[in-house]
């Protein structure tokens, strides 16, 4: 291992952070960070749901009902109630994770596209319910007027300012999830993913370690719908129809199954993508999804493992011309 390898494995992670951190700085306008912390918001939702279907292979293709749960629930605390916004954070992925404790009750002995039929549904029945019970959710109408979060004396109304909460969330998202999945229950949960029936005959509690799985996705895609709540100041039901779901799994298996780092890239860059493409109309929906098919065809492991690759080859641990180890793809930060 060369010099360079070292200092690069010890210091990439601050380098990135510290760009990160910079970012607001190099963009020109307000729309573009706007845009920015949009994509933040779905890579914190990619990664979310990567928990889910990255740890156990369950996939959850009704996902924005949970992240329309949690925008929806802290923006009535927040608006009705007065409470404050971290609190009405915690709640809306509290009452996220609830709603999908009550769907697992019967749900989580189903397998494979069973389980994806069932989320579906459920994922239209709370798209329904934000729409018709308007004594609750406003209807149609949604709710205005959501507040900014105001500490320290910043104004974090403006996007700029905004940028770094979500930044927290998506950095500790991620910390978060890499202890989950390195610990005993995300071991359990990794062998769920890999064979069910072998994980149970081991002595793996398979029901209560995909509950955990779905309910720590959950939450977490509930704290990303209050974020998005307070950063946009209103919500409508049309923000969380399944087609948003549609594009969040999309992020996920172009960022790379069990890939952390590629599911919260691929969050970035499919967020991204359209805005970089507006120049050209109606066709950049087709060269979107044509880049999305490209992706998944000659990068099977999706960004996830292309980044496993370079960050092999610049740590030193992978000579150039040397494949990464050919196994399913493997959770990894």
């Amino acid at each position: 291992m060369t010099t360079f390898n070292k200092i690069y494995k010890h210091t990439r992670i601050w380098i990135l952070l510290i760009i990160m951190i910079l970012l607001p700085k190099w963009i020109p306008n307000r729309y573009y960070q706007n845009v920015a912390n949009t994509a933040l918001i779905f890579a914190i939702l990619s990664l979310s749901l990567n928990i889910l279907s990255g740890c156990t292979g369950l996939f959850c293709v009704g996902f924005a009902a949970f992240y329309g749960i949690g925008a929806y629930g802290a923006s009535i605390l927040s608006t009705r109630l007065g409470w404050p916004i971290l609190l009405c954070l915690l709640c809306g992925g509290l009452i996220s994770a609830a709603f999908s404790l009550l769907l697992s009750l019967p749900t989580m002995r189903l397998r494979g596209m069973y389980f994806a039929v069932a989320t579906l549904a459920f994922g239209e029945i709370m798209y329904q319910i934000f729409v018709n019970w308007r004594d609750l959710t406003g209807g149609t109408q949604g709710i205005k007027s959501i507040p900014s979060p105001a500490w320290f004396g910043i104004n974090f109304r403006r996007p700029e300012n905004y940028y770094y909460i979500l930044l927290f969330f998506a950095v500790l998202t991620i910390i978060i999830t890499y202890n989950l999945i390195n610990s005993r229950p995300g071991r359990a949960m990794l062998s769920i993913r890999e064979n069910d029936i072998a994980a149970e005959a081991m002595g793996v509690d398979v029901p209560k370690y995909k509950m955990l799985a779905f309910a720590v996705s959950t939450f977490f895609a509930g704290i990303a719908g209050g974020l998005y709540s307070f950063s946009a100041h209103y919500i409508s039901p049309e923000s969380f129809v399944n087609a948003e779901s549609s594009a969040i799994l999309a992020m996920m298996v172009v960022g790379g199954i069990g890939s952390i780092s590629g599911s919260f890239i691929g969050g970035l860059v499919l967020t991204f993508l359209p805005e970089m493409m507006r120049f050209l109309g109606n066709i950049r929906l087709v060269l979107y999804g044509l880049a999305v098919v490209v992706i998944i065809i000659f990068a099977p492991k999706g960004i996830g493992g292309a980044i496993e690759w370079i960050d092999g080859v610049l740590c030193g641990t992978i000579k150039v011309g040397q494949h990464s180890k050919p196994e399913q793809q493997e959770v990894k930060g």
